[in-house]
């Protein structure tokens, strides 16, 4: 399978703290990818590193294209999107206008309001409501929304089912597989094993800054080892 995300031999950096220490990960065209692990283990800097967002060495490599040491903007409009663990969404704007705010100026997009309003019909119900008194797992949505519409090839979600209901963690759950279905590539970083390994055609697993794992979901179920050791509480 081509990759449309290459990570090799990646070292991040916070200041002196040395926190990926050598990452190769691949996320193929319409690829749902899983990144596994326990907190504080490299799972978030591993996708802000691809994001631009953290000093890092070695290679990232996206539609055959480096782009390690591009500005996170350039990062984007190149097609690769981010959805962050805190949701990020603007309080003041209505939820309408947060997901217009998606939208990348000259560029045609396979995805209109419409669409988002069917794949999460409560944002239709709160188009003209302000982001900042919706719940969390509305902001939930509306975050996924609004990076779907940048029209983005692979976007890379991280903790998108954190503190949701499970009725919302169906949805998410859904959403992803939408993408799929669409041709989306998705890298997720994710805490419930039960999502990832249903969804997911492939799965990494992390420890202490590096891959310790890299298999099928069936693979990684089999590996009762490698589960107690990086992933059970």
């Amino acid at each position: 399978m081509e990759a449309l995300l290459d990570i090799k031999d990646l070292h991040a950096f916070y200041g002196k703290s040395h926190v990926l220490h050598g990452v190769d990960l691949k996320v193929g065209k319409g690829e749902i990818v899983s990144l596994l692990g326990r907190n504080g283990v490299g799972r978030s800097t591993t996708v802000k590193s691809a994001m631009g967002h953290v000093e890092t060495t070695g290679s990232i490599r996206f539609k055959g294209e480096e782009i390690s040491g591009l500005k996170a903007f350039e990062i984007a409009y190149r097609g690769l999107g981010y959805v962050p663990e805190n949701r990020d969404v603007f309080p003041t704007l209505t939820v309408e206008q947060n997901l217009l705010l998606g939208e990348k100026k000259g560029k045609k997009s396979r995805w209109g309001l419409n669409d988002m309003y069917q794949l999460f019909p409560r944002l239709k119900e709160r188009q003209h409501t302000a982001a900042g008194v919706l719940s969390g797992g509305e902001q939930q949505m509306l975050t996924l929304c609004r990076t779907l519409m940048g029209d983005p090839d692979l976007i890379m979600i991280d903790e998108p089912t954190e503190g949701l209901a499970p009725k919302i963690v169906d949805q998410v759950a859904q959403y992803l597989n939408e993408l799929k279905n669409r041709g989306i590539s998705v890298l997720l970083v994710e805490q419930k094993l039960a999502i990832a390994l249903e969804i997911s055609q492939r799965v990494y697993v992390m420890g202490h800054g590096s891959i310790v794992f890299e298999g099928t979901p069936a693979d990684l179920r089999g590996n009762a080892g490698i589960r107690k050791e990086w992933l059970e509480v």
